[in-house]
């Protein structure tokens, strides 16, 4: 074979490749949904549909003793929205002063004896002995059984915010030189601010009276002899310090 041969005398076509057919990239012309990121805490990201229940029935369910939660904010709000709202509705203003004292006075029995032991296990009441002599006493419930964290919660708010709103009233009247609303601003102000010392003593009494049975009982048994006299003088003392008795 001569070297000037050709090895193949035709030529070679190349193979023809299919054509795709059909809408190609045709999801790219379909309009798509925006997406909105709505913003969350963490806390609602990881709460059941139920946790998230608001609202006064939410709380009241949550409430060891609703009935008595609902009557601590019944009274003091009643009492806070005739006093407010007396002038638009009525000029009688005997009848008006006689509906707010009776509600305070309502409000005053039902947080000091009803409330306070229900809701955060804490009563307190004077006491006159046979000399004559006053004094005040304090009861509270068993360490052991502590309180509803809604229901301290809110009695707590309840306590201590009211009093802060009569303070206001006050202070408006006497802007606006209203003296014959001054009695009854200042009677609300006695009857809450005689709770809010009562139950904050109650609470320091049951505190230390914890501490001294811990103190006594507890770490007698544990250590016994000197350690454990030493060990609960040294409870007594440091909670005696924290709260400052």
């Amino acid at each position: 074979m001569s070297s000037h041969t050709p090895l193949l005398q035709e030529t070679i076509e190349p193979d023809e490749l299919p054509v795709p057919s059909g809408r190609i990239n045709s999801s790219n012309n379909v309009p798509r949904a925006p997406v909105v990121l709505t913003p969350t805490t963490r806390a609602q990201a990881q709460a059941a549909p139920g946790d998230l229940e608001a609202g006064l029935s939410g709380i009241l369910k949550q409430s060891s003793h609703p009935l008595s939660l609902l009557f601590l904010y019944f009274f003091r709000i009643a009492a806070i929205t005739v006093y407010v709202l007396c002038g638009f509705f009525t000029e009688n203003f005997v009848l008006s002063t006689v509906i707010v004292v009776v509600l305070l006075a309502m409000d005053f029995w039902n947080c000091r004896n009803v409330s306070g032991r229900t809701l955060v296990g804490l009563r307190y009441w004077n006491q006159v002995d046979d000399d004559g002599e006053s004094y005040w006493v304090f009861e509270s419930r068993d360490p052991s059984r502590p309180a509803n964290a809604i229901d301290s919660r809110y009695a707590s708010t309840a306590l201590y915010v009211f009093p802060v709103l009569w303070f206001l009233l006050l202070v408006v009247s006497i802007l606006k030189f209203n003296i014959s609303f001054l009695p009854i601003v200042a009677l609300a102000l006695v009857f809450n601010i005689t709770n809010v010392i009562g139950f904050t003593y109650a609470d320091r009494d049951a505190k230390e009276r914890w501490a001294h049975a811990v103190g006594g009982d507890g770490w007698n048994i544990g250590l016994g002899g000197l350690g454990g006299q030493i060990m609960g003088s040294m409870v007594k003392q440091s909670v005696g310090r924290v709260f400052g008795r």
